[in-house]
């Protein structure tokens, strides 16, 4: 990966392919099925080598499990967050992973785990970033009245769902639908929006430029 002229181009690939990924995850492990379902398939060229949770009770740790893939939690308890970040970042090296991608993972990483991964962790989030950042952004685009929803694959960086937008699917809002639909039709656009994303990530040539993540054109591979 080489800065130019105060940007970021990433390598073609982004990483050696198929890349290893770890899923962290907090709950019922829906966009993580998403991604394993791409890898499977071979949309995605990647394989998730490692979930982690940091809920016991977590539906996604028994779902990946079920497909073979290891997985573990990694509870904080009353654990100060550094050592807490440092066991979560120890297990994610162990495995070898060269992306992280967060899965519905409901603790927001400190600067200074950010800074371990440096542009090697991806969200998703349920909004049309940089609109309605931070927890329950369904409900907050529901209670706007906004015409247009959707879901946002970005970088992670230092803030709470700031970092460079890598990819976007609009989900118009329909007269007289209430809030748990629109999250449901949200959630479908995840499901698709992510694993295509981060397949376009890692085909690399991306350049950050200031605040903004750009792919190359079309038949441009120049690194």
């Amino acid at each position: 990966m080489t800065a130019v002229g105060g940007s970021f181009r990433a390598p073609v690939p982004w990483f050696p392919l198929p890349a290893r990924l770890a899923v962290l995850l907090s709950g019922r492990g829906s966009n993580f099925e998403a991604l394993a379902d791409a890898c499977d398939s071979g949309a995605l060229p990647a394989r998730i080598v490692l979930v982690l949770s940091d809920r016991a009770d977590a539906a996604g740790l028994e779902k990946a499990r079920a497909r073979g893939i290891a997985a573990a939690v990694e509870e904080r308890g009353g654990e100060p967050r550094a050592a807490h970040e440092a066991r979560l970042a120890g297990r994610i090296r162990s495995a070898g992973t060269d992306v992280v991608c967060l899965a519905g993972f409901m603790r927001v990483l400190s600067p200074a785990f950010v800074e371990r991964f440096e542009r090697r962790i991806v969200n998703v989030h349920p909004s049309l970033l940089p609109a309605f950042p931070g927890l329950e952004a369904q409900r907050q685009a529901f209670e706007h009245g906004v015409k247009v929803a959707g879901a946002t694959v970005h970088l992670v960086d230092a803030g709470t769902d700031t970092g460079p937008i890598a990819g976007q699917e609009a989900v118009p809002v329909r007269p007289g639908e209430d809030a748990a639909n629109l999250a449901a039709r949200i959630l479908e656009a995840e499901h698709r929006l992510y694993p295509a994303t981060l397949a376009a990530l890692l085909d690399g040539g991306w350049v950050i430029e200031g605040r903004c993540l750009r792919f190359p054109a079309p038949g441009n591979t120049e690194a």
